[in-house]
């Protein structure tokens, strides 16, 4: 997965002898503790994308032309070292390796949540973003399948705020801001049993289909 109990104690105490947690040291987290790859992304401010092209088609929601990803298992010095290439960068997740992503409204997803752990099924991070959503972390291959587990679900005919994430996309990770609308945060935070092993979506979607579906209702 890309991190070590040492690495743990690594990360935990150098942020404590920075006194705050810097962008560096949120980036560390992903690649140290959560295994995950972190791609430095453009921001945005009123309106206007950091990538300089007026007519940027997702303001403050790609990556940086020409940017390197810091790779997963990158610890806190190095993943330090090379986030300061890029100052003011956004913390962007590429979807379809580690993870894919569903995606519903917030408030459905915050209903579904509640249930789902009260149903007490495997859980991986979810997200809640200024444009209210929520986005729940699966494993991959989650976008290819969806549309199948919907159909043998009953729910392939309904009409419902749901939708996947898969390879190619990326996910605007908290703390950073998500097309200057605000910051992203988390509902569900990582954790060392679930970040580098997200539950397969077929143990979720039955739920979600149908918190979605009587929300629209």
């Amino acid at each position: 997965m890309g991190f070590t109990i040492g690495g743990i104690r690594e990360l935990r105490s150098g942020s404590r002898r920075r006194g705050r947690t810097t962008e560096g040291t949120a980036v560390a987290e992903y690649t140290g503790l959560w295994g995950w790859d972190v791609v430095p992304g453009a921001r945005a401010a009123s309106g206007r994308c950091s990538c300089g092209d007026p007519s940027c088609a997702a303001p403050g929601a790609h990556p940086l032309p020409y940017a390197t990803a810091v790779p997963a298992g990158a610890g806190l010095d190095d993943a330090t070292k090379a986030w300061a290439e890029y100052p003011g960068a956004a913390l962007l997740l590429p979807v379809g390796r580690a993870f894919d992503v569903i995606e519903v409204a917030e408030a459905a997803g915050r209903r579904a949540l509640v249930r789902l752990e009260r149903m007490g099924l495997p859980l991986g991070p979810v997200c809640a973003t200024p444009t209210g959503r929520a986005q729940f972390f699966v494993a991959p291959g989650a976008a290819e399948e969806l549309p199948r587990l919907l159909y043998r679900m009953g729910w392939d005919d309904a009409d419902l705020d749901l939708h996947c994430l898969g390879p190619g996309a990326h996910l605007t990770a908290p703390p950073s801001d998500l097309g200057g609308l605000g910051p992203v945060r988390w509902l569900r935070p990582p954790a060392l049993d679930t970040a580098g092993a997200p539950p397969q979506a077929r143990l979720l979607v039955g739920t979600l289909a149908y918190i979605c579906h009587r929300s629209h209702a």
